[in-house]
């Protein structure tokens, strides 16, 4: 039972994902600072006024827990945007560089695929010419 784990644990796959989650960690902390210490007040600044944040209040004026702020929503979109684009940049891009330069393809494009006229399945080989799900004799179309 340990022989296993340990062959688990060994794999390259489970090291890379776990070199990656830590850089991905770290990065996190960069982007929640930026997001928090930059985006945040450029927000709040563009709605002028003293308000307390980019949003509406659904109760009582002054209510926090009643207030929908907009603004909160915004800077989690725009940090979740620059959290992926830092992730596909520094370790999906040169991921897959290095796999391809051993000959393996990974995060490529599906395989093309047909598409029944029957039953709509869209999962069928590109060389089918029956259904496998309806056993439909129709012309199998669409590949995509």
């Amino acid at each position: 039972m340990l022989r296993g784990f340990k062959n688990f644990i060994m794999r390259r796959d489970v090291i890379v994902v776990a070199v990656g989650l830590v850089v991905a960690l770290a990065f996190s902390t960069l982007i929640s600072a930026f997001t928090n210490f930059i985006i945040n007040p450029l927000i709040a600044r563009a709605q002028g006024g003293t308000a307390i944040g980019l949003g509406v209040q659904l109760g009582r004026p002054g209510n926090a827990k009643t207030f929908l702020d907009i603004g909160s929503f915004i800077s989690a979109v725009i940090y979740f945007l620059i959290f992926m684009a830092v992730v596909y940049f520094l370790i999906v891009v040169p991921y897959k560089h290095v796999q391809a330069r051993r000959g393996i393809t990974v995060f490529g494009d599906p395989a093309p695929t047909k598409t029944c006229p029957a039953c709509l399945s869209d999962d069928l080989k590109p060389a089918a010419t029956k259904c496998k799900y309806c056993g439909s004799d129709q012309p199998v179309t669409s590949v995509r």
